[in-house]
C-alpha cells in the first residue's frame, strides 16, 4: 500500500469544511491539525475574504523597499547607456554623478546588475595568460611626455582602399596626441603626423613602438629614417620586443576601444572616417572616465611638454674623445684609409668612433651603438672594399667589393 501524500492545500480546505459544520471548537481544531490559533483564524478570514482561491500561499516578498532602485534613477541609468554603448558600470557611475549631482546614483556593481537584467552585458570569457621576461627593461611612464607610445591600427578598408590609423599617445596620462587616418606607412607622411604632434605638445624623451615599418628597419641598430630624426631631435627611440604587444598594453588597449567605436563598422569615406576619429579622441581625452586613471579624463593629468620642436634640426653632437666623421650620400664612411658601409638611413650624418683597447672602433649615432670596426683586418685584404661592420647583433654588412683590374 503506498504512502498518503499530504498536500498543504488539501489540508487547508479540510481545515475550513470542518470548522464551517461546527464540530469541535478553534483550539481543538486547530490542535487536529498542528497549527497554532492564529494561523487558523488567518486561513478563516482568508477563506472568507476570497473563497478557495483565498487560502492559495502568498508570495512573501516585500511590497516596497527602503533601499530599492527607483524607476526614475533606472531609466537614467539605460539612458546613459543607450547614449554610450561600450561604457560599462563604472564609467556609466561617473558619468551620472557628474552631471545629476543630487542623485542618489547607485554602486558600480548595482548598475552592472541593471544592465545585465536587461541584456545589456554579455558575459566575457576568460583568457589565459602567460608571463614572459621583458628583456630590455623598459622607460617608465613617471611623468608627462617621459614617453610616448605610436603604432598603426590594424588597416580596414574605406570606399576601395587601405585605411592606417596612425595613432600617438602620452603613456603617463593615456592622452591621445593624435589619430590620423593614412593610407600607407610611408615614411614622408608619417613624419609630417609627428611634426604637427611635435609643435603642438612639444619633443617627448621616448617614442615607444613596435618592430614595423617605418618606425624599424633592418639596418644596424634597426634604425630607419624616422628614427634618425627623432634621436637628432635628442628623442630615443624605444622598441618593443617582436611578438610581445603587451609591452605597449596601454596602447593596444586604446586601440581595442577605438576600433570598437569608430571602426565597427568602418565609415564610408576617409574624411567621415577621420571626423569619427576626431570626435573619439575629444570623447576620451575630455569625457571618458579611465580606471587606471582614478575615474579621471587623460586631460586632467597631461601638460605639454617643455621642450619645443626646434626651427632646426640640429646635428648629433658627440663627447670630446670620439672622433667624428661624416657619412657619404650613400651611407659610407672614410677611416685610416677604408671605407666602411653604415647604412643608407644615415646618409650625410654625423657618426661618432670611439677607439677600444683592442685598436678596433666603436661606431655610435647617437646613443645608438651601431657595431664595431676592425682595420687590421682589413689591412691584410688583397682588395679594395667596403670594410665589414660587425653591428652590434652580431651581423655584418653587407660587402661591396671591387677588384682591381690585372695590368
Amino acid at each position: 500500500m503506498p504512502w498518503k501524500e499530504v498536500n498543504s492545500m488539501d489540508e487547508r480546505i479540510k481545515f475550513v469544511a470542518r470548522y464551517l459544520g461546527d464540530e469541535c471548537t478553534m483550539t481543538e481544531l486547530c490542535r487536529a491539525f498542528g497549527i497554532s490559533r492564529k494561523s487558523g483564524y488567518k486561513w478563516i478570514e482568508r477563506y472568507q475574504a476570497g473563497g478557495v482561491s483565498g487560502l492559495v500561499e502568498r508570495s512573501r516578498t516585500p511590497h516596497s523597499h527602503p533601499n530599492a532602485l527607483s524607476p526614475a534613477i533606472k531609466r537614467l541609468i539605460l539612458e546613459a547607456r543607450a547614449r554610450r554603448p561600450n561604457w560599462g558600470p563604472r564609467k556609466l557611475k561617473v558619468v551620472l554623478e557628474r552631471r545629476h549631482p543630487g542623485a542618489d546614483i547607485p554602486a558600480a556593481s548595482t548598475i552592472g546588475r541593471v544592465l545585465k537584467s536587461e541584456g545589456l552585458i554579455k558575459p566575457k570569457a576568460r583568457r589565459r595568460r602567460r608571463s614572459a621576461p621583458h628583456g630590455v627593461p623598459l622607460v617608465e611612464y613617471s611623468h608627462p611626455n617621459a614617453v610616448w607610445c605610436a603604432d598603426f591600427k590594424g588597416h580596414f578598408p574605406i570606399a576601395g582602399n587601405r585605411c592606417l590609423p596612425l595613432t600617438i599617445t602620452d603613456g603617463y596620462s593615456r592622452k591621445i596626441l593624435t589619430c590620423k587616418a593614412m593610407t600607407s606607412s610611408v615614411t614622408a607622411p608619417v613624419m609630417k603626423v609627428f611634426e604637427r604632434a611635435f609643435r603642438e605638445f612639444g619633443l617627448p624623451e621616448v617614442i615607444r613602438t613596435d618592430n614595423g615599418a617605418p618606425f624599424s628597419s633592418l639596418a644596424p641598430a634597426g634604425l630607419s629614417q624616422l628614427a634618425v630624426w627623432w634621436i637628432k631631435l635628442n628623442i630615443t627611440p624605444e622598441r618593443i620586443l617582436p611578438g610581445r604587444p603587451d609591452q605597449n598594453g596601454r596602447h593596444e588597449r586604446m586601440h581595442r576601444t577605438l576600433k570598437r567605436e569608430t571602426a565597427s563598422p568602418p565609415r564610408s569615406s576617409f574624411r567621415a572616417q577621420q571626423v569619427a576619429f576626431d570626435h573619439f579622441v575629444r570623447d576620451f581625452n575630455q569625457l571618458r572616465p579611465h580606471e587606471g586613471l582614478g575615474m579621471d579624463v587623460p586631460d586632467q593629468h597631461y601638460r605639454t611638454s617643455q621642450r619645443s620642436y626646434p626651427s632646426r634640426v640640429p646635428d648629433v653632437e658627440y663627447p670630446e674623445h670620439m672622433v667624428v666623421t661624416k657619412t657619404y650620400p650613400n651611407g659610407v664612411i672614410s677611416h685610416e684609409g677604408t671605407q666602411w658601409y653604415i647604412s643608407g638611413c644615415l646618409a650625410n650624418e654625423m657618426i661618432g668612433l670611439e677607439p677600444t683597447s683592442t685598436d678596433t672602433w666603436r661606431v655610435y649615432f647617437g646613443p645608438k651603438l651601431l657595431g664595431v670596426v676592425d682595420p687590421r683586418k682589413e689591412r691584410r685584404r688583397k682588395c679594395r672594399s667596403f670594410g665589414e661592420l660587425i653591428r652590434s647583433d652580431g651581423e655584418l654588412t653587407g660587402r661591396r667589393r671591387r677588384k682591381r683590374r690585372k695590368r
